[in-house]
């Protein structure tokens, strides 16, 4: 994506989008390259992806690159050194921390920094917020993309809209064909065929899975398995933990 207006605001209600509006309205926007400014503006895409921590996986059989994305819209806001240094010598509080307050050093200015969404906490900018891509190496074409995890353990009541959610950690692929990845905001690790991008299977962690997974088999002809570190990660706000999940891919 390389706009964001008002009018493309989201919300699963009349009210979230409306507030949405009204945020989208309020700060500076235009486009990727939007100088900074201490009145707030949006970076979209944000810091936060494209693609991002966790890399990518490669099918040299197939000649395919496989990434996971995450398209979120930011809000940031130049803030007077000042104004940071009062704010830090009274303790750096939870809402900091979520928020994100960084100095800019050499300049007499702090950044704030932290998603772009609704009262409900639900992202401003349309979906999906995260997905799946497979890309041709030779061409450079898309050959499919897929949204990547549902609003399970973000929308009010549980609701689980299979729109692509924030996503933190890499996928990988394996000989017969199959993708592994966790990351997603919904504490799910999923597998998809690495030919279409159909999701295959999934199964719930105990925590966060913003990790890449490995697969490893003990002896040449054992059985192979997929283990991945659930820890969930603060400042997406998933499931904390610590766990070590294996599955076992059947025979």
């Amino acid at each position: 994506p390389r706009t964001l207006r008002p009018e493309d605001a989201w919300g699963i209600t009349p009210w979230d989008r409306a507030d949405c509006k009204r945020k989208i309205a309020d700060l500076r926007y235009e486009g990727p390259f939007t100088p900074p400014e201490t009145g707030g503006w949006i970076g979209y895409p944000s810091y936060f992806g494209g693609s991002n921590w966790g890399s990518l996986a490669v099918d040299p059989e197939r000649d395919l690159l496989v990434a996971n994305t995450s398209q979120m819209a930011s809000k940031l806001r130049l803030i007077p050194r000042s104004e940071y240094n009062a704010r830090m010598e009274g303790g750096v509080s939870e809402a900091v921390m979520l928020e994100s307050w960084e100095p800019q050093m050499g300049t007499p200015y702090a950044v704030t920094r932290g998603f772009l969404v609704s009262d409900w906490g639900l992202p401003c900018s349309p979906p999906p917020w995260g997905t799946l891509v497979g890309i041709d190496l030779v061409t450079g074409d898309i050959r499919w993309e897929v949204p990547l995890g549902t609003t399970a353990d973000l929308a009010p009541f549980g609701l689980a809209l299979p729109l692509g959610v924030p996503n933190q950690g890499g996928p990988i692929v394996t000989a017969s064909g199959l993708i592994f990845i966790a990351a997603t905001m919904d504490d799910y690790i999923r597998s998809f065929d690495v030919e279409t991008g159909e999701q295959l299977w999934q199964a719930r962690l105990p925590a966060g899975g913003q990790a890449t997974p490995l697969t490893y088999r003990v002896r040449p002809d054992g059985k192979q398995f997929v283990v991945v570190a659930a820890g969930g990660h603060v400042m997406m706000e998933t499931t904390p933990g610590d766990s070590l999940v294996a599955f076992a891919l059947p025979d």
